[in-house]
């Protein structure tokens, strides 16, 4: 029987996790002995060995979801939820990239209570526990998929005469939101609870704002792990955001189409 360890806090668990799986990812890459898919495939695979290890260590009686582990229903019964991806942006940090990231996150009772997303390459783990986002100067610039950019997205650009920019994983996007390197992450076409419970976690904290697209509330730890999309941005702009998203839902009927086509 494994006897948990209650030494460290959920704030402090919750940030060595993800600085540790960052560490682990750095040194699989940084040896150079695998590369492309393999490379991609290791780095899921050994992150998510070691993650569940600790958690089966430290926090034994809690649930668990993650993008790289067959999912257990018995977690809809608990309270607390672990919530990760060991490797957002598996394709981002096979193919030599910066924009990939470790998401981590406690959820009670469906809410982010503890976060953290560390972006390795970066060298930085944003923290819900210490964190505020940057309020200066709008950067004129709304964050979304390279691999699929939702044509909301660009909707809502062209409305707010703003730049439609892409970048890699969902963790990437939301922390330069937080950095103030764009003004929104707009997201539309499908997404999973692991790709979004410790961005919006930390990006709660950190004071931006964060819902569906639209504005209804994000709850995590559902029997059914989808969520169609997700909108993060200053708080100052939320509200002209989700006017002009009701506008293009209006027009479209969903928010599901391509830029691009």
């Amino acid at each position: 029987m494994t006897v948990p360890d209650s030494q460290h806090s959920d704030s402090r668990l919750t940030n060595l996790i993800a600085q540790g799986t960052g560490e682990i990812l750095k040194g699989i890459r940084g040896v150079g002995l695998l590369r492309g898919r393999e490379l991609g495939e290791a780095g899921d695979d050994l992150a998510q060995n070691w993650i569940a290890r600790v958690l089966a260590q430290h926090r034994p009686d809690d649930g668990f979801l993650s993008e790289e582990a067959a999912d257990n229903s018995e977690r809809l019964d608990k309270e607390r939820v672990w919530i990760v991806d060991p490797l957002d942006g598996t394709k981002e940090f096979a193919t030599g990239r910066q924009d990939w990231a470790v998401h981590v996150a406690l959820v009670e009772n469906g809410v982010p209570t503890h976060a953290a997303v560390g972006l390795p390459d970066l060298g930085v783990v944003f923290k819900s526990s210490d964190v505020r986002h940057v309020s200066g100067p709008l950067s004129g610039r709304i964050a979304l998929s390279r691999n699929r950019p939702p044509e909301v997205a660009q909707f809502v650009a062209d409305k707010l005469d703003f730049e439609a920019v892409g970048v890699g994983s969902a963790g990437a996007k939301a922390m330069h939101v937080l950095l103030g390197d764009y003004d929104a992450y707009i997201h539309a076409g499908g997404q999973y609870e692991w790709d979004q419970a410790a961005p919006v976690g930390v990006s709660i904290a950190a004071g931006l704002h964060a819902s569906r697209l639209d504005g209804s509330e994000l709850r995590y730890n559902n029997a059914d792990t989808y969520i169609p999309d997700l909108l993060i941005c200053r708080p100052e702009l939320a509200e002209d955001i989700l006017a002009a998203c009701a506008e293009y839902l209006e027009q479209h009927g969903s928010f599901d189409g391509l830029a691009g086509k």
